[in-house]
């Protein structure tokens, strides 16, 4: 793990990118750490560490969470034929041309 300041690292931002490749660098302010740079091989992985951060998608899940210990919900076998189903059932999309409402 290297450690760098936030003047240092704007400084130097290219060479801690680089850097963030073979481990994470942790971006202090007053001696205090607030950011941390790290690599992203693909965008499913950016979209999976902002789910992880985002604190609405937090509330969520906590939310589903209580309301399945509360006896909510249904099963996991129930929920994939359900949507199993409206997959299956779901019209499908007209051309454009039948769109058309011009005078």
């Amino acid at each position: 793990m290297k450690i760098a300041s936030v003047a240092d690292v704007k400084a130097n931002l290219s060479a801690y990118i680089k850097a963030s490749a073979d481990e994470l660098v942790v971006i202090t302010k007053n001696g205090k750490p607030v950011a941390v740079l790290l690599p992203m091989e693909d965008d499913d992985e950016l979209e999976r560490l902002a789910l992880a951060y985002s604190r609405r998608f937090q509330t969520i899940l906590h939310e589903a969470r209580e309301q399945i210990r509360a006896g909510g919900g249904i099963p996991h076998d129930d929920f994939w034929r359900e949507v199993e189903a409206e997959t299956t059932h779901q019209t499908p999309v007209q051309d454009n041309a039948a769109l058309d409402c011009s005078p």
